[in-house]
């Protein structure tokens, strides 16, 4: 396959049984490392919101940082990290959110946002849906609006675009992968 020929899917690997067994885990670390790919990637995540007012890109821990960071340089806006609880300092407003067992908690700075920025959520992988949940939801509260969300990868059969987009929440996606 030629370097023209390739999408972003060809560039992210999956490694069977990761964490668990009967997962295929999705490795973007593998279309980070490359260039093109990751350009390509970068390019393609932010397409549909050139020209667009944007104010801030939030990130989803960890790789959205990743990928937030890069979109937020390439649109020329600022960007907001969205944290697992206890990793920012000063003050934060918190939102909790369901894993597959039990409850996990993020966290954005009380101050990221001010109310009427459009912001633009940025994650490697759309799987259930919680922690984008969990996101828009912080976003929101800080009377901030979410005009899209962008990831690399969705899992459709996990089932997260659909509770997004039930949220009203417009959803671009590069690539899909069946399965966990």
């Amino acid at each position: 396959m030629s370097l023209q020929q390739k999408s972003v899917r060809d560039y992210i690997r999956t490694i069977v049984d990761f964490p668990h067994e009967g997962i295929l885990f999705r490795d973007v670390t593998t279309l980070f490392a490359d260039p093109r790919g990751f350009r390509m990637a970068i390019d393609q995540l932010l397409a549909p919101y050139a020209g667009l007012r944007i104010d801030k890109v939030a990130g989803l821990e960890a790789r959205g940082f990743i990928l937030g960071g890069a979109v937020a340089h390439q649109l020329s806006t600022g960007f907001v990290p969205i944290r697992k609880k206890g990793k920012l300092p000063g003050q934060t407003i918190s939102q909790a959110y369901k894993l597959e067992y039990g409850e996990a908690v993020v966290e954005v700075h009380d101050d990221a946002l001010l109310p009427g920025e459009r912001v633009l959520l940025v994650d490697d992988l759309l799987a259930t849906g919680g922690t984008a949940e969990a996101g828009i939801k912080l976003i929101e509260r800080l009377g901030a609006q979410v005009v899209g969300c962008a990831f690399v990868v969705d899992l459709p059969e996990l089932g997260g675009r659909k509770k997004l987009e039930a949220m009203g929440m417009a959803i671009h996606s590069l690539c899909e992968f069946e399965g966990l």
